[in-house]
């Protein structure tokens, strides 16, 4: 039983990992713009199927490196030519824009890939397990982890150190007198949108070797990526991390115990998180 639970709990951190992945590019992008990008999941599947298009002939790492960044490129192009038209309109019209984008990316990997599930090719040495009691433990689990650390940690350098962080933080509170200071709002919202997106677009990759690659593979996990932004509270990173970590674990070990359960139960969490403490754990405004 241990053992069972170690297991569930370790998938349940790798989930929630790719959640809070997800999840901190959709708080940065909302928080900034009030996009509620749900475009967000198909960018994550066009960096995994650009990762798994390029991985023949650049190898694994290269991948890793170069999908993300082609995919935050796809998002400053659409950014610039489509999102930013909806700027300072009802917020109705960039949801049901970025609804209908979503869709048209599911179908155009359905219809450039198929619509079947491919594997993705994770080298061979780090798919072993790091010790035969715990089976489950790879190395493509811990630097998965390890990864997503490093990348959340330099994301919170880049917010807090630096010109262009403490610019989107200022934004987040008062858009208007940043432009009036002399920011080009317009690049910084476009900057702001391909961070977010690259975040995707690497969630992808990483998700697409762990769960394989599927058209539906980020539609499977946006919803829970938008659970985590409410559990964590919206303009805290912080927060929206600890969301996609909770969740993934707690559905996890709900798998244990009452499996049906896995995804009521993050539902659930929200519910309860919306009715105690309606601004999230760590939602204070403007906070990162």
């Amino acid at each position: 039983m241990t053992q069972l639970i170690l297991f569930n709990v370790m998938n349940g951190l790798i989930i929630g990992a790719f959640y809070a992945l997800m999840a901190i590019g959709l708080s940065l992008i909302m928080s900034l713009s009030d996009v509620i990008n749900f475009a967000h999941g198909g960018f994550l599947a066009v960096g995994a199927y650009l990762a798994y298009t390029m991985t023949p002939y650049i190898g694994f790492w290269g991948g890793l490196i170069v999908a993300p960044l082609l995919t935050a490129v796809l998002g400053l192009i659409v950014e610039k030519f489509l999102i930013s038209r909806v700027y300072g309109r009802d917020p109705l019209y960039s949801l049901l824009l970025t609804f209908g984008l979503a869709f048209i990316f599911e179908d155009g990997t359905r219809y450039i890939w198929g619509a079947q599930s491919l594997p993705y090719q994770v080298p061979g040495w780090l798919m072993s397990p790091l010790s035969s009691s715990l089976f489950f433990l790879t190395g493509y689990r811990v630097f998965m982890i390890f990864l997503i650390v490093v990348v959340v940690g330099g994301l919170f350098f880049i917010m807090t150190r630096t010109r262009l962080g403490l610019r989107i933080r200022a934004g987040t509170l008062d858009l208007e007198t940043v432009s009036v200071l002399g920011v080009n709002v317009r690049v910084l919202r476009n900057l702001n949108f391909g961070i977010g997106i690259y975040l995707a677009g690497l969630a992808g990759v990483l998700a697409a070797g762990q769960l394989g690659l599927q058209p539906t593979i980020g539609a499977s996990l946006i919803m829970p990526s938008f659970v985590a932004i409410i559990i964590g509270g919206l303009g805290s990173l912080t927060g929206t991390l600890l969301g996609g970590l909770l969740i993934g674990v707690a559905s996890g070990v709900t798998a244990v115990f009452l499996p049906s359960a896995t995804e009521a139960v993050m539902y659930v969490m929200m519910a309860a998180v919306l009715l105690i403490r309606p601004q999230g754990l760590l939602g204070e405004e403007g906070r990162f």
